[in-house]
């Protein structure tokens, strides 16, 4: 089955001349053991790559994976770091670290996206791409070898370059959560609406308005209903960053 798979990746892949793996060791820190593995944490659905039994071959599996794995080794370390933290604490800190804007960021800094095999430009991809092929390359890490490595990845690429307690202890992972918090807290009404709903160059935008006590408050446009309204959130909370912050 392996070497099946290997033909099928051959055929999809005009570079096996050794670059990628050297740029997949560069990030890992150690050399991979099985490449299978990586290349298909890099291998979007649009290439539409299946195994002999019609499985599909892409990354999408791998970061269910990874994701469980972030969480896994993130938890233990808020755990040990934090002994005076509580439950509800140690799930809202571990919701920072392991957030969708994080793990984007991540994924960015390591220029991951030049590596993934696709038939979409570039420019299409949302953002979050960045994010699901990190969490891609930590499972397909576990696969290859194993709980120990992908933990001492995630240490070196996650918690000692990012994770500050104190810092994230006042960082804001859903402005909308925050706002509706605070509007419900002081008998306000509050609505989003989809004002614009339209394509540019192939890709869907959706433009939402914020309305507090029925004004207008602020606006945003995004490739998805929901980033719009965090963005439109976000817009809405520093101009009530002073109201809310003394309550």
């Amino acid at each position: 089955m392996k070497r099946i798979i290997k033909n099928i990746f051959k055929k999809s892949r005009s570079n096996e001349d050794g670059i990628f793996f050297e740029k997949i060791e560069k990030i890992l820190g150690f050399k991979p053991t099985t490449m299978l593995y990586y290349q298909k944490a890099f291998t979007h659905r649009s290439s539409n790559i299946t195994d002999v039994k019609g499985n599909p071959l892409n990354y999408e599996r791998l970061e269910f994976l990874g994701d469980a794995m972030l969480s896994a080794v993130i938890a233990a370390h808020l755990y040990n770091e934090v002994p005076s933290g509580d439950e509800g604490y140690l799930t809202k800190m571990r919701s920072k670290i392991v957030s969708r804007e994080h793990l984007n960021e991540l994924g960015r800094d390591l220029n991951l996206i030049e590596m993934v095999e696709s038939k979409v430009p570039v420019n299409h991809f949302g953002e979050n791409i960045h994010g699901n092929i990190f969490e891609a390359l930590v499972g397909a890490i576990f696969l290859d070898k194993g709980f120990s490595h992908c933990e001492q990845f995630i240490q070196k690429s996650v918690i000692i370059p990012y994770v500050d307690i104190e810092k994230l202890e006042g960082k804001v992972i859903s402005y909308k959560s925050l706002l509706i918090e605070w509007c419900q807290k002081e008998k306000k009404t509050f609505h989003y609406e989809v004002f614009d709903d339209n394509a540019i160059d192939g890709q869907r935008y959706f433009g939402v308005k914020l309305s507090i006590d029925n004004k207008i408050i602020a606006k945003a446009r995004a490739t998805s209903k929901k980033k719009a309204e965090e963005i439109a959130s976000k817009r809405g909370y520093f101009a009530f960053q002073e109201k809310i912050n003394t309550k």
